[in-house]
């Protein structure tokens, strides 16, 4: 029984090419309780393995937190199978606005303590008592209102190339960094204010609301199902688009188009940009925004001390790694004194 990939990224690349099917991208989450995380990650695997479908997926004691790629013409087979586990039944399906053939390359179900790292013990508040969901129409009418605080409960590198307009964006490299800086600072404003909280598709201010409100926020919202149902809402609804630029997302994409604006520069020389791209340099691999010119120029690294690596043959780069874990750091987002550009 395969329980594991048995394909590379780059041979299951071919083969999606020489297929050439036209594939959705899209995401969920469910908080639930999952009595043997082990077991469901076994069935999970088996099921969709079969179906072709690719992706990366969490599952833990809490629940699933899934971002996938299903063939088309198996996303009824796939919602059928969703719809017989009880928690799923239902479920929202985060569609993504832009598909790509190739926005994973892999199945990766993986046991993790927690579907989002959020830092917080869960038994010490009821995360049950959440935030008000709000749709498109009525998110637009709460952060017209002078009397909302509207924050981003994304991460640095995804709001620097998006987000709304008039949001608080912490400078923060995870979400459970978030959490405390936002509490702090808007902690005057605890019963006066309506707190409106986004993300990418929902998951984190699920618990975020349920948190805050614990902390003695009154007046807590949430966007129903983050930027990429909004955007969906607000193209079919023909509502005010009220986001600016593109939305982060954790797939071979890196990014939709949501609005026509670009807000962010390239990191290296601060033309307008918002392509993220990875540093070419294995041992470097730092995500960081490159216009086209600077790729060319830089050979699509983030530094002359990374080209000159990167030029090297690549056993000659392999013998450099020997030796050196790849610990969390060298996956950085955007931190790095080499960009002279990274505001």
């Amino acid at each position: 029984m395969q329980l594991y990939n048995k394909l590379s990224a780059k041979e299951r690349e071919a083969l999606l090419e020489e297929a050439g099917e036209d594939r959705l991208t899209l995401s969920f989450y469910a908080y639930a309780k999952i009595g043997n995380p082990h077991l469901f990650r076994n069935h999970l695997f088996i099921a969709w393995d079969q179906m072709e479908v690719l992706g990366r997926i969490y599952v833990a004691h809490e629940g699933i937190n899934a971002q996938l790629s299903v063939p088309a013409k198996r996303f009824d087979e796939f919602k059928e199978f969703i719809d017989r586990i009880y928690f799923l039944k239902g479920v929202r399906l985060n569609i993504a606005i832009e598909h790509d053939l190739k926005s994973f390359l892999k199945l990766k179900v993986k046991v993790r303590k927690k579907i989002v790292a959020d830092g917080l013990n869960d038994d010490t508040f009821d995360v049950r008592n959440k935030g008000v969901h709000v749709d498109a129409a009525k998110f637009n009418e709460l952060i017209s209102d002078p009397n909302t605080v509207l924050v981003d409960m994304r991460n640095h590198y995804e709001s620097e190339i998006g987000h709304f307009d008039g949001a608080v964006t912490p400078d923060v490299d995870t979400f459970r960094d978030s959490l405390p800086i936002i509490e702090e600072d808007l902690k005057e404003h605890k019963e006066d204010k309506n707190l409106v909280m986004y993300c990418t598709g929902g998951i984190r201010c699920e618990k975020a609301s349920a948190y805050y409100k614990h902390k003695g926020f009154k007046n807590v919202y949430q966007l129903e199902g983050g930027i990429i149902e909004y955007a969906r809402q607000v193209n079919n609804q023909q509502l005010e688009n009220k986001f600016l630029g593109k939305n982060f997302v954790f797939d071979h994409r890196r990014a939709e188009c949501i609005s026509g604006e670009v807000i962010s520069s390239c990191h290296q020389c601060g033309k307008p940009c918002d392509t993220h791209v990875n540093c070419a340099n294995e041992a470097c691999h730092l995500l960081f925004i490159q216009c086209p010119e600077c790729a060319e120029k830089m050979n699509n690294c983030c530094s002359e001390e990374c080209m000159e690596i990167n030029a090297l043959p690549y056993e000659e780069q392999k013998k450099l790694r020997k030796g050196k874990g790849n610990s969390n750091k060298i996956f950085k987002k955007g931190r790095s004194e080499v960009l002279k550009y990274k505001s």
